[in-house]
C-alpha cells in the first residue's frame, strides 16, 4: 500500500523529468545567485558616483582600475556586467514574482467571485475579462506603464494589471466546475457564511490549475518587464534590470562591443525558458489528460 504523501509523491513524478529536475535546479540557482549578489558581486552596480568612466566598454576579461577582472565586460557607465546581470536578476525576479502574485490574488478573487455570483453579475465581470484579454499583454502593460511613469510600484501594477484576466478567467473556470458539485451544495445548505464556502471549499480545489497559470505568468511577467525596460519605461536607469542592460548594450552591437547586451540576454533567455519548463512539467502532473 502507497503510504507516501500528495507531495512525496507529485516530487517523484516531478523527478521523473531530467528536463524538468535541471530546470529547477537552474532557477534555484538563479534565485540563490540573485538573494546572494551583495556577497558574490565584485562590484556595486547602482553606486553610480564610483563607477570609473575610464573603464567603460571594456570586453571580456579586462583587468579594470579597481584590480579586479571584469570577466564579462563592462557596460557604457563602466559597470561590471558580471555585477549588474546578478543585480538585475533580483530585479527581474522581484517585479515577476511580485506582480504574479498581486495578479494571482485579484483574478483569483474575482474569477471566483463571479462564478459564486452567477447571473447577469457574472456575465458581466466576465465580459470585462473578455474584453481584455482580447488586447495583448504587452501591449496593455506598455499602456499603463507610460501614464503612471516610472518606478517599481508603478511597473509593478502595470504587469499586474496587465496579467491578472488570464488568472480571472481560469479561477473562473475552474469555480464554475466545483460551483455545481454536492460538496459544495451541502456546504451551502449549512450556516455557514458564504466567503467561508467559497475560500475553505471552493478555492483549495481551484489552486491546481491556478498554479499552472502562475508559473507561466510569472515568466511572462519577467519578459514583460525586460520588453518595459528595453522601450525606456520601466525602472529608472539606476536600478537596471536585465532588460535595461540589454537596451544599454543595444546600440553598441553594430560596433563590436556584442557583450554589453549578449550577455544579459542570455541570462534572461535561460530564466525565462528554465520557469517554462518548470512549469510545463506542473502542467502536465495537474491535468490527467496531459499525462503520459
Amino acid at each position: 500500500m502507497d503510504r507516501a504523501s500528495p507531495v512525496a509523491r507529485f516530487w517523484s513524478e516531478f523527478a521523473e523529468s531530467k528536463t524538468a529536475l535541471i530546470a529547477l535546479i537552474v532557477v534555484l540557482l538563479m534565485i540563490g545567485l540573485a538573494l546572494a549578489a551583495p556577497l558574490v558581486a565584485p562590484q556595486d552596480p547602482y553606486d553610480l558616483a564610483n563607477l570609473p568612466l575610464m573603464d567603460a566598454r571594456r570586453p571580456p576579461g579586462y583587468v579594470g582600475s579597481s584590480g579586479y577582472t571584469h570577466i564579462l565586460g563592462t557596460d557604457a557607465q563602466g559597470r561590471d556586467l558580471l555585477s549588474a546581470i546578478l543585480y538585475g536578476l533580483r530585479i527581474s525576479l522581484q517585479m515577476g514574482l511580485i506582480a504574479g502574485a498581486f495578479a494571482f490574488s485579484v483574478g483569483s478573487a474575482l474569477g471566483i467571485t463571479a462564478a459564486y455570483l452567477g447571473g447577469r453579475w457574472e456575465a458581466f465581470i466576465m465580459r470585462v475579462i473578455d474584453l481584455q484579454l482580447a488586447f495583448p499583454a504587452i501591449l496593455l502593460a506598455l499602456v499603463i506603464s507610460a501614464l503612471l511613469g516610472q518606478g517599481k510600484a508603478q511597473l509593478i501594477a502595470a504587469l499586474a494589471a496587465a496579467q491578472y484576466a488570464y488568472f480571472a478567467r481560469t479561477a473562473h473556470g475552474a469555480a464554475a466546475a466545483e460551483r455545481g458539485k454536492d460538496y459544495v451544495e451541502a456546504a451551502f445548505s449549512t450556516p455557514l457564511p458564504a466567503h467561508r464556502v467559497i475560500w475553505r471549499h471552493i478555492l483549495p480545489n481551484c489552486l491546481p490549475p491556478l498554479i499552472v497559470v502562475a508559473t507561466v505568468q510569472v515568466a511572462s511577467a519577467i519578459a514583460l518587464e525586460a520588453t518595459l525596460s528595453f522601450l525606456g519605461v520601466g525602472l529608472p536607469v539606476t536600478e537596471p534590470s536585465l532588460g535595461m542592460l540589454i537596451s544599454n548594450g543595444f546600440q553598441y552591437m553594430l560596433s563590436g562591443r556584442y557583450w554589453i547586451s549578449i550577455y544579459p540576454g542570455i541570462a534572461l533567455i535561460i530564466l525565462i525558458v528554465a520557469i517554462n519548463l518548470v512549469g510545463d512539467q506542473i502542467r502536465d502532473q495537474v491535468n490527467p489528460r496531459l499525462k503520459r
